[in-house]
This record gives C-alpha cells, structure tokens and sequence, in this order.
C-alpha cells in the first residue's frame, strides 16, 4: 500500500492528475520568477497539495531554474526528492503548531537561502496552528524577506484568521472525477503489468471519492488481495462491498414489495460486513441512473459511463417504476445517509429505509411524492371564456383592466366540477389556496412613503367570483347605486362584520368605481388584502353589477407637533390677540393648549 503510493508520487507537474489550473498558475510562476510571498492550498485530503508543493518548491532551486519543470537530475532535486534539502523547510503543524515553534521559524526566516536560490516553508495541516502561532505569523507573512516563501497546506480553509487568508494566494484543490481517476489507476496498472476488469477498477475509483491517495491505497489493497488478475469479485470482496446482484434483489424487493426478500437481501449485506456508508451512496447512484434512463432513455447512456451488458438491466429496471416512485426514493435514500451512519443502530436504521422504499406507495400518494400538481389555469382574455381544460378546480378569471368582462353567474356556470378520482391531497391544497390568487391583483398600501401626496388613491381591478364560494345573496335591490345603498346592502347579506373595517370606511361611488377613503395605510391594507378583499369584490359585483370597479385612498396625516410648538401657533392665532387687547394681558397666556390625541 504506502509502497505503491510512495512509488508513483509525482515528480513533476505534469505527473500530477488533475488540478490542471493550479499547475500551469505554479509553473507559469516558477519559470518568470514572480513568486508570491506566500501560498494558500486547500482541499479534500488526497488531492496533491503536499505534492505540488514539494514540486513548486523543487523547481524554484532547481540548477537549472528559472525553468517552468523542475529537472530532477541536478544535485537540488535529487536532495528536494529526498527530502534532505537545507533549504526547503516542512513543518507538520499538527505537532509543531505552538507559538514557540513559529518563533523559531521566524529566526530561521532571517538568514539567506544556504544552498538554492528560495527559502521554502511548507507548514502542512497549518490549520492546526494556534491563535497565538497565527498571530506571530502575521507579520512574517505579510513582509518576508527576499528570496523566501511560505506554502500553507490544510483540509480546512475556514479555520484560518481572515486576516492569515488575505495575505496568501489562495488555491483551492478540487476532488478528482470518478473517469480521471480510473485513468489514473489505469495507467499505474499498466506500468505495474498486471491485467485488470475495468469494472474492478471503476469500483475502487468510486470508493475513493475523488482522492488519489485513498485510491492508490485501495488499489494496493486489491493488489494485495488478488491472486495475479484484478477481478471486480475480489475487490468487493477485499473492500466489503456490495455487488450488482445486491442491488438487482433489492429492486426487486421493492417493485414487487416482497418483505421477506428484502429482509434476506438487508442481512446478506449485514453478515458480509459491508460498508454501510459506501452501499448506501451506490444505492443512491441506482436511484439516480435509473431516474434518467426512464426519462431520458437511452440517449443518457454515454453520460452515465456504465457497460453495455449493466445499461441494459438498469434500463430495464427503470421502465417497471413510475418516475415518481423513482425520484421520490432517490430523495429518501440521499437524505437517509447522515441518519444511517450515525444512528445508534446502524441496522434498524438501514431496514427502516429499506422498508420505507419498498411500501412508499402504501404509506404516502405518490402523487404528493412526485410533484404532480395541477398547474394553475391562466385567466382567458374574451368574455366568457372558461378556466384551461383538465383543472380540477374553477379559478377567478382576471382580465388586464380594472373592470371585470364575466358575469359571477357566466363563471359558476363555465367552471368544471371535479370527479371524485381526481380529487387528491395536491388538488385539496390548491383548492384551499384558490381564493388567495385575487389578492394578489392588489397593490400593497404599506409601499407608500412619507414623499407620497397627502391622498394616495390605491387601485385593485375587480376579479370575479370563483366557483367554489358561490353567492347566496339576496337579489340586489332596484334603483340607483350610492355608498349607503351598499352598506345596508352589505349588512342586509351577512351582518356588518363580514368586510372587517368597511365601516370605519367612507365610500363614493362614481363613473363606475367604488372608492373606499381609509383612514390610514394599516387600515387601507386591511381592506385590499387577503379574504377581506375578495369578499369585497364579490360584494361590489354583485350590488353595484359586472364591470364595476374597486379603489382605495388614504390621507397622510402630518407628524404630530410638539407642545410648545402648538403654544406658539395658538399665541399668534388672530383671535387670541384680539381676547389678549380686550383683557389687556400682558405677556403669554398661562393656559396650556394640547393638541387633541
């Protein structure tokens, strides 16, 4: 294992799998000689922070630098490879994170370069650093002496001091992608001549979660394991995972919701001692490659890189599942992972979700589980068009003026009643929420600021009434219209209290609108907003007939004065001096005026 990865640890940047913009950045850098006072690497473990260290710092005292590779025959880089170089300094902050041992790396700083050309100090793990260590630090990185560099390396970025970060040139370090690093392993397999499955070797790249480091170890694990040919069989069985048929019993479990299959399936992976935490994120790919196969087809194959002979089962798995089914347990098994790993019992945990897959259909409507929700229907631009074809439900019908073109009776009459076997928890909440599309159409009165003029007039056009809240009102009475006429009306209906704050208001009626005066903003968003307002709208149409309209203002009043203000405006008031002359008063009354709350 450590063998295997000690072995082919790059030398060069060019060996160096991935990170392709942070090399060419490094050895651009190397070869023009602007070199940065300091450097930030940070990224997943395994990924080649420390390596491209050792390299950057190899070429900038390479004999034959400034170059853009370091050479690797010279006298420096034979030392720098093996890591007896005087002037390239590696410190593991994990044990030596102390402030005692920054100070004596700042003394070390002070002195030139002994044999090459940079002093390089690569501190590893360097979030490990105490507070009092990063203070030291501070000012060294911030102004180091000519000819010297700092590489801090670390898993965990977000530990630094903001003020530590903005004096580095921070590079972030991205995990490989599954393709790269079976490359990778490939390529070392054919250097090591040893014959290999492909699909051996896509399991230990996925197992190393985008770490070259881990993957080299598991494939020296495998190697170790194998008896000449890498064989997909012995690396499951040597890393302790699942295979194919596993997953093939447990689709089948679930599609057929066959519990004794399942529960057989859950302990063959319990008795072989499988990593539960790997299983269940190739469980999750299932979910994922089955979902695009039965919507995509087979025009994703090349996107999911499986074999011909595995695409065509997956592909045949998907099409016995509803796409709802699918996506809804890919969901459950992605966020079932944390609570699996780190249940108290890992197992029950497991058989839970399992379980939870395999009667889902039972538990809960697929069709909450799958978002199919009835769109909402568009409002229809004539007179007398109905709501779209196939919603459940009736809808107010807006148009884009103020005035309604549709009847409350032409609309009840248009909207389609639903059948029974429609009827779901999905249509149940949209229907509950219905009424709420028409207090939308009305502008907010809270939006209006002191600058406004002293009457803001807040205008809502009238929608008209849904289906599913018909009017039994009593027939509207003859003769003209007027504000008063409609109050008696309102209260004749259903009481006073059915539009809160309608008689607080003052209405006028004219040129076919009905303008509420409010006495404040808070009251004018009372009766434009919400149920209020589509109670109200119903009210206007139905009493005052199709096309009226419906409007609201509200006067600002101005900020209250304070007392001796008033006292002064009172004292100059033409009356008071006139009662002053007639009582001859000298000086300012001594009655306090208030003004009225």
């Amino acid at each position: 294992m450590a063998s295997l990865t000690a072995k082919y640890r790059p030398r060069r940047f060019a060996e160096v799998a991935g990170q392709d913009a942070v090399k060419a950045i490094l050895s651009r850098a190397s070869a023009t000689g602007k070199i940065a006072p300091a450097y930030m690497f940070s990224g997943t473990r395994g990924v080649g922070k420390t390596t491209i260290a050792r390299i950057f710092a190899k070429a900038l005292n390479c004999e034959q630098a400034p170059a853009a590779e370091p050479c690797n025959v010279c006298a420096m880089c034979r030392q720098a490879t093996a890591g007896t170089a005087v002037d390239i300094i590696e410190i593991d902050a994990a044990s030596h994170g102390g402030v005692n041992d920054v100070r004596a790396l700042k003394e070390d700083v002070g002195y030139a370069p002994l044999e090459g050309r940079y002093k390089v100090f690569i501190i590893d793990e360097a979030h490990m650093l105490s507070t009092a260590a990063f203070n030291a630090l501070l000012k060294t990185l911030e102004e180091p002496p000519a000819r010297v560099t700092f590489i801090l390396a670390s898993t965990e970025a977000h530990k630094f001091p903001a003020t530590i970060l903005s004096r580095c040139q921070h590079y972030v370090f991205k995990m490989l992608p599954q393709a790269d690093l079976a490359a990778h392993l490939e390529g070392i397999l054919a250097r090591e001549g040893v014959e290999y499955e492909p699909a051996a070797v896509r399991i230990i790249a996925r197992r190393g979660a985008g770490s070259v480091r881990d993957s080299i170890s598991l494939l020296g694990q495998a190697l170790a394991y194998s008896s000449g040919k890498l064989l997909e069989s012995e690396v499951r069985g040597c890393l302790g995972l699942a295979g194919q048929e596993v997953f093939f019993a447990l689709m089948q479990a679930i599609q057929g919701r066959d519990l004794p299959l399942l529960s057989r399936t859950l302990r063959l992976v319990l008795d072989q001692g499988l990593d539960l935490g790997f299983f269940l994120r190739e469980l999750s790919s299932c979910w994922r490659n089955m979902f695009l196969l039965r919507q995509a087809g087979e025009a994703i194959l090349p996107e999911l890189g499986l074999p011909a002979e595995e695409a065509a089962q997956w592909l045949d798995w998907a099409a016995r599942f509803t796409p709802a089914h699918i996506h809804a347990c890919w969901q459950m098994t992605l966020d079932g992972q944390q609570r699996v790993i780190k249940s108290l019992e890992p197992a029950q945990s497991l058989e839970l979700l399992l379980l939870n897959l395999a009667c889902l259909p039972d538990l809960i409507p697929l069709t909450a589980l799958g978002g199919q929700r009835t769109p909402a229907p568009t409002g229809g631009g004539a007179a007398g068009r109905g709501p779209a074809s196939g919603s459940p439900t009736g809808s107010p019908t807006t148009s884009s003026t103020p005035t309604s073109t549709t009847s409350p009776t032409a609309s009840a009459a248009l909207s389609p009643t639903p059948s029974p076997a429609a009827q779901g928890p999905a249509q149940d909440a949209s229907a509950a929420t219905a009424p709420t599309s028409s207090s939308t159409l009305a502008s907010t009165p809270a939006s209006t600021s002191a600058s406004t003029p002293s009457s803001t007039p807040v205008s809502t056009p009238t929608a008209t009434p849904s289906a599913s809240a018909p009017m039994s009102a009593p027939a509207a009475p003859a003769g003209p219209r007027s504000w008063e006429g409609f109050q008696e009306f309102v209260a004749a209906k259903n009481g006073s209290g059915m539009v809160t704050g309608l008689a607080q208001a003052q209405g006028e009626w004219s040129a076919g609108v009905l303008t509420l005066g409010c006495h404040n903003g808070t009251h004018c968003g009372m009766l434009s907003q919400g149920e209020n307002h589509a109670r109200l709208q119903r009210l206007v149409l139905e009493y005052f007939g199709p096309g009226a309209g419906l409007a609201f203002s509200f006067e600002e009043r101005e900020p209250r004065r304070n007392e001796s203000e008033v006292d002064r405006e009172v004292q100059a008031h033409p009356v008071v001096q006139r009662v002053r002359e007639a009582f001859e008063v000298k000086g300012p009354a001594q009655v306090t005026l208030r003004e009225p709350r």
